[in-house]
């Protein structure tokens, strides 16, 4: 895999439909009792309302997109229920938050994973819109069971998926943005790796990253680099998107750390 993105994820357009609906359900079990005034630790400009509202926002927004075969942006005004329920009860929250989820996971079944419509991406069409929802909703997971203080964990596959994904959007951003700190990551022929140790061998759930003069390009391996970034995959996966510090015990980091630093200091999932 290069800077040339793929079409589309490893997992199929049902999955990921599916999982859109299953990975909200597992964020709404934290909102039970919770308090929603709650900083969400991971982003520290939101509480936890702020959090759950986003995600339902997104959830209604890309809902609208695809009903509608939009060819251009909708804005949020122009989405039902894109603001939330009225009320600050965490019941009333969380079946809101399910509503829109399954809302989205039947129109993008509906649709198919090949329909055109507007994204801003590199690719126009709704299997771009059910794997980004997918992946959305288990980064956003995690800030809830993180605000939470709870356990996390990802099926592997959806993992691997999500660190491919999450490359594609950073090199999207580097061709397409030149104001992005994502612009940064070239030069010096320098190399980060990241292996997780728990994943079956059949998952391949290495990837090499290297940085070269025009950006960076990335292939699944196992190979040698500059740092390596090495952990149980769901913990690679959330310190690869910020979600979890490199010193907490949980990922181990090898060679030239600033790299890897550096990296992280210029891609942000908010």
């Amino acid at each position: 895999m290069t800077t040339e993105t793929a079409a589309s994820g490893q997992l199929t357009h049902d999955r990921y439909c599916d999982e859109v609906v299953a990975q909200t359900a597992l964020l709404a079990g934290h909102l039970v009792g919770a308090d929603l005034t709650a900083t969400v630790p991971t982003c520290p400009d939101w509480t936890l309302r702020d959090l759950v509202v986003h995600l339902g926002g997104a959830h209604r927004w890309v809902e609208a997109i695809v009903r509608t075969g939009a060819t251009e942006e909708i804005p949020d005004e122009k989405v039902p229920g894109f603001e939330g329920p009225g009320s600050d009860d965490p019941a009333e929250l969380a079946a809101w938050l399910m509503e829109g989820a399954e809302l989205t996971a039947r129109t993008l079944h509906a649709a198919g994973p090949d329909t055109r419509v507007w994204a801003w991406s590199w690719q126009h069409t709704t299997g771009f819109w059910a794997r980004r929802m997918t992946h959305e909703t288990v980064i956003h997971g995690a800030d809830a069971a993180l605000t939470a203080r709870a356990a996390y964990e990802v099926a592997p596959e959806l993992a691997a998926d999500a660190i491919d994904e999450w490359l594609q959007i950073v090199a999207h951003a580097q061709r397409s943005d030149p104001s992005d700190t994502a612009a940064e990551l070239r030069g010096g022929g320098r190399s980060l790796h990241l292996h997780a140790t728990d994943a079956p061998a059949e998952l391949n759930a290495e990837w090499l990253v290297e940085l070269g003069e025009d950006g960076f390009t990335w292939r699944r391996g196992h190979e040698k680099a500059t740092v390596a970034l090495r952990g149980p995959l769901t913990d690679v996966l959330l310190a690869f998107y910020r979600r979890a510090p490199l010193d907490g015990g949980r990922v181990e980091v090898l060679g030239e750390r600033e790299l890897l630093d550096f990296w992280l200091a210029r891609v942000k999932f908010g």
